[in-house]
Order: structure tokens, then C-alpha cells, then sequence
């Protein structure tokens, strides 16, 4: 009888961790989501334009730039979370709250027009992954990508981990198609490894691109937006300790999601440099660069570029999408139909597509004009989270501050060198 319980407690014991890795998974898949929504602004078709310049110029030398981008999006978004999560409340509602209802018309009207420039930018990357992958004139390309990002904002309707899958499984795409093009492009990985941890500048071209992927990387909507996005696992009636648990998944989920985000980045420059740098091309458009690739890589890898860009295109016009409702509800509390907020937002992109405007140039004054709108939403939201009234327990520490204040400072100081370049004619 001995026997049988000693034969039996080993399982018994073994079972035990086993079952707790399993809840403990659980719990965690029930708060992945929001953040993988956020960092498709990450891997948006500016970004595609940038690294693509970086890599064709410089080859791996600016994948460091995409390392420090990336850990400052991080804090950002962490910031973000922790003040929904907080407060119950997206920050365009808290703004709303806290600041004058002048302040906050000048507040709404600055955010509208970024998350409008911010749409132009990806609508226009939808509709050129359109228009290279099925040869549909520009026009046409654009209306279609408006009607598939309207349904894909549509399933909001169903839940917001309808969309959350919608757009993770886009974001599967496209690291599938840069996988792909990794693979054909046979980069030097030692170099790549070496320019990743070690920063280098190699001339004041260099200082322009890194900037330009900086401003590419770092956006305000997804910092309104991703406040609101928490809400949706977040509960009026949580205690401390139930926050500061969400809160922790919540980091998990955006560590997770950004640093996917970093790696397609990173890839982004690593086949252009292992692509263009090594023929010696210098690539300025990404209508350039797909042409470019089939006889350089063949068929798979041209078609891979063109379905990564599409993916990229739609997912990143919903996100815009969904931060301009965020924006335009909270701010001044605007009673407008969503399915009508959902196309104010979209009809610039969509007027400019039908112009027939440059669509590089029209990409270089959309992050003009995000350069203008960046201070806004990062400034305001560390005030918020630096108050304890507000915040509760969650309230930013000291070093938090410091190192926001840092983040702030640089991201504006280089947000700055980028709009001064712009305005001298020297990008």
C-alpha cells in the first residue's frame, strides 16, 4: 500500500507545475492584443520608405537608429497603457478633464489633422501595394483600400478581439514576406549584428535618414490611441493590486508586439542593404525598390515586397482609423455617427490619391506635419501620469520621469532637425 502512494506522488508533483504554466499562459492570451494594433504604426509604409533609403544609402550602418527608436516606443507605450489603465480613461478624455476646453479645442483639432496626415501615409502605401501588385490605376487602388479598411474598422462592431486578430494575422503576413526576402537576400549578419549595438554616423546625409526613421517610428495617434484600446480588459471596479496585474500583461504584450515590430524594421534595412547597398543602387521610392527586386532576386522576392506593402497598407490605415475616432470623440466629447467620423477621417487620403499627387512627396509633408503633432500627445500624457491625484499608485516614479523628460527632449529636438531640413529644402 506504501508502494502505491510513493508510485503516485511523483506525477502528483510533476502535474502541479505543468498546470500552473497552463493558467499562467492563459491568463496572459487574455490580455495580448492591443498592443500588437499599435505596433502596426511601426511597420507602416513610411517606415518601408525610410529603410529602404537607409539601406540602399548606408548600407546596415543605421539599423542601430531602429534599436533606439524602438526601446523609446516602448516606454512611450507603456506610458500609454499605464494612464488607461490608470484612470479608466483613453488621454484624449483625460485631457478633456484636466485642461481648458480651449486648450483642448486647439488640442482636437491638432490630433484630427495628424491622424488625417497619418491616414494619407497609409492610405497611400495600400494603394501602391495595389497598384504593383495587380496593376490597378491609382484611383481605383485607393477606393478599394478604403473600402477594406473600412471593413476591417467595421468588425469593431463585433468586439475589438476581432479586430485584434484581423490585424495580427496582417502582421503575420508581412513578417512572413520579409522572412522571405530575408531569406533571398543572403545579408552579412556579422555587419548587420556589429551596426545594431555599435551607432555610427557616417555623414550629415546620415543624420538627415536616421532622423526621418525616427520620425517614422515615433507617432501621436497610436499614443492616443493605445489608452483607449486597454479599456476593452480594463474594469471600473479594479482595485490596485487588479491594475497593476493588467498592467504588467500589458507590458509583456507591448514588449512582445514592438519588438516583432523592431525585427521587421531591422529587416527592412538589412535586405536593402544586402539588395541595393551591395549593387551599388540608390533606391528613393518604393516603387523603385519593388521593380528593382525582380531581377535582382527574382519573381518570389518582388512578389513578397508587394504583399508585405499591401498588408502593411491596410493594417496601418484601420489603426489610423480607429485613433482618428478616438481623437475626435474624446477631446470635445463630438456626438457624430462612427461610421461618419470613420470617413472624415479617411476622405483626405483619398482627395490627395484622386490629385494625383506625388505620393513621396506627399509622404515627406505627412511627417511634417506629425512632426507638429508629436509634442502634444507625449507632453500632455506625462503630465497626467506624473500626478498622483489622477493616477493613484500608478503614478510615475522619479526615474520615470527623468527618463521621459529625456525621451521627450530628443524626440522633439530631432523632430525638429527633420522639420528645419524639410523646410530648407534639404530633404
Amino acid at each position: 500500500m506504501s508502494e502505491g502512494i510513493n508510485l503516485s506522488q511523483p506525477s502528483l508533483t510533476l502535474s502541479l507545475p505543468k498546470e500552473t504554466w497552463l493558467v499562467k499562459t492563459r491568463g496572459l492570451l487574455k490580455y495580448i492584443g492591443p498592443a500588437f494594433i499599435v505596433s502596426v504604426a511601426y511597420i507602416d509604409p513610411g517606415n518601408f520608405a525610410m529603410n529602404i533609403s537607409g539601406g540602399s544609402i548606408f548600407n546596415y550602418s543605421l539599423i542601430w537608429v531602429i534599436l533606439w527608436s524602438n526601446l523609446m516606443a516602448i516606454f512611450l507605450q507603456c506610458m500609454s497603457a499605464k494612464l488607461g489603465i490608470a484612470t479608466g480613461h483613453n488621454l484624449p478624455e483625460m485631457c478633456a478633464k484636466v485642461f481648458s476646453k480651449k486648450a483642448n479645442w486647439f488640442f482636437w483639432l491638432e490630433a484630427e489633422f495628424a491622424a488625417m496626415a497619418t491616414d494619407l501615409a497609409e492610405f497611400l502605401g495600400g494603394t501602391l501595394g495595389l497598384y504593383l501588385l495587380f496593376h490597378i490605376p491609382m484611383i481605383y487602388a485607393g477606393l478599394i483600400n478604403g473600402v477594406l479598411t473600412f471593413l476591417i474598422v467595421y468588425m469593431e462592431k463585433y468586439g475589438q478581439k476581432v479586430v485584434e486578430r484581423i490585424i495580427g494575422t496582417l502582421v503575420a503576413v508581412i513578417i512572413a514576406a520579409y522572412t522571405i526576402e530575408m531569406f533571398l537576400a543572403k545579408p552579412d549578419w556579422g555587419q548587420a549584428g556589429l551596426h545594431t549595438l555599435i551607432p555610427s554616423l557616417p555623414n550629415g546625409e546620415a543624420v538627415l535618414i536616421a532622423v526621418g526613421m525616427l520620425g517614422a517610428t515615433v507617432m501621436p495617434h497610436v499614443i492616443y490611441l493605445h489608452s483607449q484600446l486597454v479599456q476593452a480588459r480594463n474594469r471600473k471596479d479594479y482595485n490596485d493590486k487588479q491594475k497593476l496585474k493588467h498592467l504588467r500583461m500589458e507590458r509583456i504584450d507591448i514588449a512582445i508586439a514592438m519588438n516583432i515590430a523592431f525585427i521587421v524594421n531591422a529587416a527592412m534595412v538589412i535586405v536593402s542593404a544586402a539588395v541595393f547597398f551591395r549593387n551599388g543602387m540608390v533606391v528613393d521610392t518604393i516603387e523603385q525598390a519593388h521593380q528593382s527586386l525582380q531581377p535582382l532576386l527574382g519573381s518570389l522576392s518582388c512578389g513578397a515586397f508587394g504583399i508585405a506593402l499591401l498588408a502593411s497598407g491596410l493594417s496601418s490605415s484601420a489603426v489610423g482609423t480607429m485613433a482618428g475616432q478616438t481623437i475626435m470623440k474624446g477631446f470635445v466629447g463630438l456626438s457624430i455617427p462612427i461610421n461618419v467620423r470613420r470617413l472624415i477621417t479617411m476622405t483626405p487620403a483619398m482627395i490627395i490619391i484622386a490629385s494625383g499627387v506625388n505620393p513621396m512627396n506627399a509622404l515627406v509633408i505627412s511627417q511634417v506635419i506629425l512632426s507638429f503633432a508629436l509634442p502634444f500627445a507625449i507632453i500632455p500624457m506625462l503630465w497626467i501620469t506624473s500626478h498622483k491625484d489622477l493616477m493613484g499608485n500608478l503614478v510615475n516614479k522619479p526615474l520615470t520621469k527623468v527618463i521621459g523628460c529625456v525621451i521627450t527632449c530628443l524626440i522633439v529636438g530631432l523632430n525638429a532637425v527633420l522639420l528645419y531640413l524639410t523646410f530648407t529644402g534639404n530633404v
